[in-house]
């Protein structure tokens, strides 16, 4: 499991992590939400070790990551799987050598076969073996999307990190993802944890659900539970309404 105990973190003035508190069970998926600006990509990145807190800990399965060596840390960060927001593709590179681009250090032990490995993880997001000769430039958002998503699992990691997976996406594709968010989870057993506005997306996908809101965790619950609660903050954030405890919050700044 992912354990995480008053992490905070700040940029100057700017306190983005107050104290955040959560723990993500193994083998679930847990959806981290809030508004624009609270923290969650940030809270991402320390999750995974590319960046470390002022204050609190991480535990990755009972091992703190907080004050490892770069060495040391490597080895826990083999075990992520990262899809960025915008896919983060090389555009220099084919569609096959993104998909194998960590292998040789990762898992050396394929890197021999990672022609057969790229064929595997396209057929595992849904796209055919001939995407692998294309570039970048020639894949729609949505293709680029799986792509991405075939590199974080190309080396079999333990834990898969998704930073806005259905961000710029039509509807239909948005549920694209969501049906491969889920049968990724089924089939490669893996902890997935996933940042997202998208809250048809969240209730599709998630395990459990937490809000994140002036830089702390301020509930956490199923989609059941998220969908009808009573919290006013998280009420008015999955409802989406201009009118409730963080519009005025936000007015009381302006």
């Amino acid at each position: 499991m992912i354990k995480i105990e008053g992490v905070k973190k700040s940029f100057g003035r700017n306190n983005v992590l107050r104290g955040v508190d959560l723990e993500i069970a193994d083998g679930e998926t847990m959806t981290i939400m809030g508004g624009s600006g609270t923290g969650k990509s940030v809270l991402l990145k320390h999750i995974v070790g590319l960046m470390k807190p002022d204050e609190g800990r991480i535990f990755v399965d009972g091992e703190e990551i907080t004050n490892k060596r770069d060495e040391e840390l490597f080895a826990i960060q083999r075990r992520f799987g990262y899809l960025f927001q915008g896919a983060a593709l090389f555009d220099s590179m084919t569609v096959g050598e993104n998909i194998a681009f960590g292998l040789h250090n990762l898992r050396p032990d394929l890197a021999s076969k990672w022609k057969d490995v790229v064929v595997e993880k396209l057929a595992l997001v849904g796209l055919k073996a001939e995407v692998a000769d294309l570039k970048p430039a020639e894949l729609s958002g949505g293709m680029k999307k799986r792509v991405g998503l075939a590199r974080a699992i190309a080396y079999e990691p333990d834990y898969i990190l998704y930073d806005e997976p259905t961000t710029g996406l039509d509807p239909i594709m948005s549920d694209v993802i969501n049906d491969l968010i889920l049968g990724l989870q089924k089939t490669l057993k893996v902890t997935s944890v996933v940042v997202t506005h998208d809250m048809n997306s969240a209730y599709k996908i998630s395990s459990r659900m937490a809000m994140l809101y002036q830089g702390k965790v301020v509930a956490v619950g199923t989609p059941e539970e998220t969908r009808n609660t009573t919290n006013p903050l998280v009420k008015q954030f999955v409802t989406g309404s201009s009118v409730g405890p963080i519009q005025m919050q936000v007015r009381a700044f302006e």
